[in-house]
């Protein structure tokens, strides 16, 4: 017993995590288009407002689409590992690339957001020198 084999996940257990990372990817892909057609057909009483949300929304859905593609391809990464140091290793390396994306994503909606409030603001002082 001095020579401890790695534990190693079976073919059939692999290969039904993957089938079923891949069937979780397709149904969110679905998701995400009905999603996406949902922002599209939304009606908002000031046009101007209505684009400029619908913009920021666009935005997120896009920041999550990217997020979820990446926590799946992480997925796929787990279940093609051959040992706990691979796993650990996808991980890190999936933590990292996270934390920049979430940082540039905030940033970037924030800048949004902003844009948004001013061109409200913006809307509605003209509307009250009209009055």
């Amino acid at each position: 017993m001095t020579g401890k084999t790695p534990y190693e996940v079976p073919t059939e257990m692999r290969e039904f995590a993957e089938r079923s990372v891949e069937q979780a990817r397709k149904a969110f892909d679905g998701f995400i288009d009905a999603a996406h057609k949902a922002v599209d057909g939304a009606h908002g009483s000031a046009e101007s407002a209505r684009v400029n949300a619908q913009d920021v929304t666009r935005k997120a859905m896009t920041y999550a689409e990217t997020n979820v593609a990446a926590a799946f391809d992480l997925a796929q990464k787990l279940v093609k590992s051959k040992d706990l140091t691979e796993v650990l290793q996808h991980q890190s390396e999936f933590v990292k690339s996270q934390v920049a994306a979430l940082q540039s994503q905030l940033k970037d909606l924030g800048v949004a957001a902003q844009e948004v409030a001013a061109k409200a603001a913006e809307t509605a002082a003209k509307a009250t020198k009209m009055k």
